[in-house]
């Protein structure tokens, strides 16, 4: 779908290449500003409760999705080289002891 947008946009949009890839970065940075600054605006609650609410921070995570799929594509990278790193990583975290290696974030701060 993203190369579908690209191809339509084409001459009037920058390419997805590896000199662009921190830009398409940048834009998904942006859009998960919006997501957040929906959750700061309108609280967790109201994305859970309230319909309109709900479509907009949908919204802006399916952008957020739509320029990550494009920092993908500016360095060639697979569906299938992303999902094995992802399911690398996930039996990688799998292994490890998060409160034994962040154990000092769990504590008091008077402690």
């Amino acid at each position: 779908m993203q190369q579908a947008q690209q191809d339509k946009m084409a001459g009037a949009w920058e390419p997805l290449t590896p000199d662009y890839g921190p830009f398409s970065l940048l834009w998904m940075y942006e859009e998960l500003g919006e997501c957040a600054g929906i959750l700061k605006k309108r609280g967790s609650q109201a994305v859970m409760d309230d319909p309109k609410v709900r479509a907009a921070f949908v919204e802006e995570l399916a952008d957020t999705m739509m320029f990550f799929a494009n920092v993908l594509m500016c360095y060639d990278i697979s569906a299938t080289e992303l999902s094995e790193s992802f399911i690398a990583k996930h039996q990688k975290n799998m292994q490890r002891d998060f409160v034994k290696e962040h154990g000092s974030f769990l504590q008091d701060a008077d402690n």
